[in-house]
């Protein structure tokens, strides 16, 4: 029996050559409202959402050797390897037909973000991030999951720390290098949305426009 990160690796190898593949990391606290912003970048853009937590969910749900080792990693609180995600991921879009992909939440640090360039040798187009004030994300949080045990306050300030610290490296990583699109995610999911298209439109539809 490997180890996590040689059962991870089997089948997996580089990128074909002949694909070139788009990446935007979509990056963004608990409650800043990317995963619905996702939907409609999907939606209007075309673009295949990877979510990192779903697919490492769904390996644990497969039942494979390498799901199981995520699973046992988890329950005993220890951090799943980089590489491991980097391998999921990679073989997500080594499976798609579309060459255009969002990976939200991820790289959650700085060493995801390393491995991740260095694993695959991808740069993202861009980073999407949804920027929004705690106090803002506590409220929705707070009034989105009512009841549930992880919800409440002090567990979501948790949340909100561990985000500050791992994920900001990153988007300050990116933005040396001219490539972070910030979006004010306090406003109406409306206007958001408008935001977000503007990215997206074409360089002679903004000239247009």
């Amino acid at each position: 029996m490997g180890t996590v990160v040689e059962s991870a690796n089997q089948g997996a190898g580089t990128l074909p050559t002949n694909k070139k593949v788009t990446v935007i990391f979509v990056l963004g606290g608990p409650g800043s409202g990317k995963g619905t912003q996702c939907t409609n970048i999907v939606e209007n853009f075309g673009y295949t959402h990877l979510s990192a937590g779903d697919l490492l969910r769904a390996e644990i749900k497969s039942g494979s050797e390498n799901g199981t080792m995520i699973s046992n990693m988890i329950k005993e609180g220890k951090i799943v390897p980089s590489e491991v995600t980097i391998k999921l991921l990679q073989r997500a879009i080594q499976e798609n037909g579309n060459d255009k992909f969002l990976i939200d939440g991820f790289p959650r640090n700085e060493e995801n973000r390393a491995a991740f360039e260095l694993v695959t040798g991808i740069e993202p187009e861009c980073v999407l991030f949804f920027d929004c004030p705690e106090e803002e994300m506590e409220r929705r949080l707070l009034g989105r999951n009512q009841g549930r045990e992880d919800d409440n306050i002090e567990t979501i300030r948790k949340r909100f720390k561990v985000y500050m610290e791992s994920s900001l490296p990153v988007i300050e990583y990116y933005n040396s290098k001219g490539k972070v699109r910030k979006i004010d995610a306090a406003k109406r999911v409306g206007e958001v949305l408008e935001a977000v298209k503007a990215v997206f439109a074409p360089a002679d539809e903004k000239v247009a426009a």
